[in-house]
């Protein structure tokens, strides 16, 4: 199956809780995230709003905990792990460049896409 790379500004309805999830199909995500200092990391997941959160209030030691990395800036959907996996190792492989080509041609702006999908000062999820 193709990568999708979505925006969810222009797109909210791909975000937790969407209609593909909702009707039994299986949605797996590869994400890249920043912080302050634009340090970047991809990973990949089944639940991109249980994840972001997971990174944001550094829920597992590691890398992002370490480094305070939690703003999604970029994201693409994949109906099967295994392309999922494969184009996480892609990104992982590129440069530094390459990976700012990628996130900038879909978030100029490189804007939380995660920014509404949590309560300020809660710890918990918002429900979808």
């Amino acid at each position: 199956m193709a990568a999708v790379a979505v925006c969810l500004s222009c797109h909210p309805e791909q975000s937790e809780g969407s209609h593909e999830q909702a009707i039994g199909v299986k949605v797996y995500y590869v994400y890249i995230l920043t912080n302050r200092s634009w340090t970047l990391y991809t990973g990949v997941t089944n639940d991109l709003a249980r994840r972001v959160w997971e990174h944001k209030n550094k829920w597992t030691k590691g890398f992002t905990s370490k480094y305070r990395i939690g703003k999604l800036i970029y994201f693409e959907t994949f109906g099967d792990i295994r392309d999922a996996i494969a184009r996480e190792k892609q990104i992982k492989g590129w440069t530094r460049a390459k990976k700012w080509a990628l996130v900038q041609g879909a978030n100029p702006t490189c804007r939380d896409l995660s920014e509404a999908w949590f309560q300020k000062g809660d710890a918990s999820l918002r429900s979808a």
